[in-house]
């Protein structure tokens, strides 16, 4: 995506293409063994325990006998993309330029499937390295309509999955996200505006702002990726296919009426 022998310069590459130069560059560094055994421990807890910052997670990991300094828990955490739930030190990747839409969903009755997507990203540790999983899912029914993985959190596997979803799934009427430079960014927000969808942002520190997806990527590690440990990428994009199939059509939920997220969504949208 980055040409470095492109006649425009590649701060201004960057800018055309709403990149974080820091996320590029730590994506073609290569992460020492130790680094990556601390992420996948760290993001044991923090799926665990998501309203945790790196303070409490350092605090965790002391209980585990792991001794870390908290600033090297807080440079991972940003390299994972992740931050605490909680009102405190905020280290997701904002972008100071990018424009922030206030959150709609507060006392909003969601009663039918394509009323309210949302989308998240998450960290994937592997067995010899890492990569990221961005899904986006129906509110009203749980149902994930698309997802794509990344070895970096550029945004363009982020817009690849939004315009998936709605070339099969049709157009949302609210769309909702946290503040991360991926969703915020202007090629992300453009799609959005051109099928006339209205943009739902998570206040900061929400823990319950994005509960359902949240939930999503606890039962996906929990319930494979921990279990499974994948050893490659292309082991790693076939249990998540598998997954998500199961958890679509296979998977009892509670809160449905013990129905699958497939079953609710296609029987109202059949009605």
């Amino acid at each position: 995506m980055i040409d470095k022998d492109c006649a425009i310069s590649i701060s201004r590459q960057f800018g055309l293409l709403d990149l974080n130069r820091s996320t590029y560059y730590s994506g073609k560094k290569g992460l020492k063994s130790k680094d990556l055994e601390l992420m996948r421990l760290i993001d044991q807890i923090y799926t665990r325990w998501p309203f945790y910052g790196s303070r409490k997670i350092a605090k965790e990991l002391g209980t585990q006998g792991v001794i870390v300094n908290r600033k090297r828990i807080q440079r991972l955490m940003r390299l994972m993309g992740i931050h605490g739930l909680a009102p405190g030190i905020m280290t997701s990747r904002q972008h100071p330029e990018h424009v922030k839409y206030p959150y709609l969903l507060r006392e909003l009755a969601i009663n039918r499937p394509n009323q309210v997507w949302c989308v998240d990203i998450t960290y994937i540790p592997m067995k010899h390295g890492r990569m990221y999983l961005v899904a986006i899912m129906d509110w009203y029914s749980r149902r994930v309509l698309s997802w794509e993985l990344s070895n970096s959190l550029d945004n363009g596997f982020c817009i690849t999955t939004l315009e998936r979803a709605i070339a099969e799934h049709g157009v949302p009427e609210i769309f909702n996200s946290d503040q991360g430079c991926q969703f915020t960014s202007l090629s992300f927000i453009e799609v959005l505006k051109r099928e006339g969808i209205r943009i739902s942002m998570d206040g900061k520190g929400r823990a319950m702002d994005n509960i359902f997806i949240e939930r999503l990527w606890r039962s996906l590690k929990y319930e494979d990726i921990y279990l499974k440990d994948y050893e490659d990428v292309p082991s790693l994009r076939k249990g998540i296919k598998n997954y998500f199939a199961f958890y679509n059509g296979k998977r009892l939920h509670e809160a449905l009426g013990y129905r699958t997220p497939m079953a609710v969504y296609s029987e109202a949208v059949a009605a």
